[in-house]
């Protein structure tokens, strides 16, 4: 059974960052793609960005150039790092993971907060 373990998330100001990350167990993760979501209160889930089995890289408009997704195949480990975080990047986190058997899986989810 493939279970995703997200961490990182938290309270921080605005213009500081945070590292989200996401280690699958029971996957194949070397050939999964993975990607970040976020919901906020009262809005719908968006992918903020995702990484496929080969390292290509796709974000949302909103956190080009202040967002990196990466993982480390050896660590099973995907990230987020955040910068320059903005008080409307206050969501809850999912990591999410796209099986090459067509499979999908989620994590529980990690509350970010950007207030001062």
């Amino acid at each position: 059974q493939v279970q995703l373990v997200e961490s990182g998330g938290g309270l921080v100001q605005p213009g500081g960052s945070l590292r989200l990350s996401c280690a699958p167990s029971g996957s194949l993760f070397g050939y999964s793609a993975m990607g970040w979501y976020r919901q906020g209160p009262g809005e719908q889930r968006e992918l903020v960005a995702s990484i496929t089995s080969g390292g290509s890289t796709n974000y949302a408009e909103s956190v080009k150039g202040r967002f990196t997704i990466s993982r480390d195949n050896v660590k099973n480990t995907v990230y987020l790092q955040m910068n320059s975080l903005k008080p409307e990047d206050t969501a809850v986190y999912y990591c999410n993971e796209k099986s090459y058997t067509g499979l999908e899986y989620w994590g529980q989810g990690t509350q970010v907060t950007v207030s001062s």
